[in-house]
């Protein structure tokens, strides 16, 4: 019947053409029956069967043994996973199989590694996918794709001989932020619940395979209470950025397969490193190793390491480079940052230089002592006078500052304001959401100002030693901390306040 209709179709299209009629609305409304009678009779292309075939893969070679620096993690989600192991002694004591566990966390810290670590401990499938995946403009495409994503972990398990599956979504908090929050669009909503039926087992667990479903992001309070209560993801696993130990035992999995020279240190590699996620520390063992390359050297070097780490920092070295003037001011900029660094805790800068990278004309690499959970008015005071030195060194020594300190103050702002909100400003404890805006400017502005005079006071007294690290700076680009020290203590000319 279709094909006798086709027919007369493209015989009155001649037809037309012939009598040079214009065709291009019987195009449309023929294109427009067609589609309809292809969605009458249920032969409309499947819109997700190429999304949800991605994301299938096979149980991962991914060992735990292979993760370092999140201990906690991975005992936490070890403990949880024993229970997919061992189901006849959980039956024993009566206890109920985890559905859900919902890992938070920074960028980098190894989330997916983890998940993927999961599925092999358990013997389990693994399949992945996105937050993003799910949302689409069209009703209903969403929820679709979740019922076809478990049911594509249950299918894979019984072809594999396996009773169990571990399900992991990225980004969840795309598809699982608090309903009603996206206004006149219901394809949220709709993707959420449907997966908290899944999730809730509605519709029975077919085949007894097991799903553990793991839900990643760094953004968690913006997920639907219904999503993070018990009975769907049952725990919160933090992921957090690694301590000095976590630094160093990642950098010691990634240097493994890697020619090491003798002067290789890791373990100030990972002080240098503060701050630096599983991520970062991967590439900054592969900058290393490419720098070496580079160089035609048989082996990566400690200098290889420490370039690594201003490039994976800052980005790479810039092609445009300031003029006399401009290279002399951010000079004395940032020998500003160095002192006023040195005074308030000695020893703490690494490295000095005026080399631009990205868009950072020169910087200062700072190594703390240990790597702080708390911060007292005291620490966050000694950040806020650091930063501002550069801008007070520029005015002693050049009359006026420049626009070079704009990320500066930025900065000092957000630790200002964080004091403010932490309690320990001359406000006391305050509600951030009741207090005026006149007063939350005017206590940024005192702390700022306070600061300021600090710094001045500081660096006043040795605007000669400014000048001689300036100079220095301006010949080499690039002073080391112990270099900088060595100079400005072997004068004993660093005056104390």
């Amino acid at each position: 019947m279709m094909e006798i209709a086709v027919g007369v179709g493209l015989a009155v299209l001649v037809f037309l053409i012939w009598y040079q009629v214009n065709i291009i609305p019987f195009v449309f409304l023929g294109g427009l029956f067609f589609l309809l009678y292809r969605m009458s009779s249920g032969k409309m292309p499947n819109l997700n069967n190429n999304s949800v075939g991605k994301v299938a893969t096979s149980v991962s070679g991914i060992q735990f043994e292979q993760i370092g620096g999140q201990e906690i993690a991975k005992k936490e989600l070890l403990e949880a996973l024993d229970f997919i192991k061992n189901p006849t002694r959980i039956q024993e004591m009566g206890i109920r199989p985890l559905k859900g566990i919902l890992m938070v966390g920074p960028p980098g810290t190894g989330k997916t590694l983890l998940a993927k670590a999961a599925a092999s401990y358990t013997n389990s499938i693994f399949i992945s996918s996105s937050g993003s995946e799910f949302i689409e403009m069209y009703a209903g495409v969403g929820a679709q794709r979740i019922r076809q994503l478990f049911k594509q972990c249950r299918q894979k398990a019984k072809q594999q001989n396996k009773d169990s599956a571990v399900l992991f979504i990225d980004e969840i908090d795309i598809l699982g932020s608090t309903r009603g929050s996206h206004a006149s669009h219901m394809e949220y909503d709709q993707t959420l619940n449907q997966l908290l039926t899944e999730m809730d087992g509605i519709g029975g667990n077919h085949d007894q395979v097991h799903i553990l479903v793991i839900g990643a992001t760094n953004r968690p309070e913006s997920l639907d209470r219904a999503l993070v209560r018990p009975g769907r993801f049952d725990r919160t696993i933090q992921v957090e950025l690694p301590d000095w130990e976590g630094r160093l035992e990642i950098l010691k999995l990634h240097a493994r397969n890697k020619p090491l020279s003798d002067d290789i240190n890791l373990e100030k590699i990972a002080r240098e490193a503060y701050g630096f996620s599983g991520a970062q520390l991967e590439s900054l063992a592969n900058e290393a190793a490419i720098m070496a390359m580079r160089e035609e050297s048989n082996t990566v070097c400690q200098k290889h390491f420490m370039e690594a780490i201003d490039k994976v920092m800052m980005g790479e070295k810039s092609e445009n480079k300031p003029d006399k003037n401009e290279l002399w001011r951010i000079a004395v900029h940032e020998c500003g940052h160095a002192l006023v660094s040195e005074k308030l805790k000695p020893g703490s800068v690494s490295v000095v230089t005026i080399t631009p990278r990205g868009k950072s004309l020169g910087y200062i690499r700072q190594h703390p002592e240990k790597d702080h959970l708390l911060y007292t008015r005291e620490f966050m005071d000694a950040q806020i006078c650091l930063l501002l030195g550069g801008a007070v060194s520029e005015k002693m020594m050049l009359g006026d500052q420049s626009t070079g300190a704009s990320n500066d103050f930025y900065q000092a702002v957000e630790l200002a304001k964080k004091i403010i909100k932490a309690g320990i400003s001359p406000l006391g404890i305050v509600s951030e959401n009741h207090l005026p805006y006149q007063t939350m400017h005017q206590t940024i502005k005192d702390i700022i100002s306070q600061q300021e005079k600090r710094a001045r006071k500081i660096l006043k007294p040795n605007v000669a030693l400014i000048n001689e690290a300036a100079t220095i700076l301006m010949q080499e680009e690039k002073i080391s901390g112990e270099y900088l020290r060595s100079r400005l203590y072997k004068r004993k000319s660093l005056k104390t306040s």
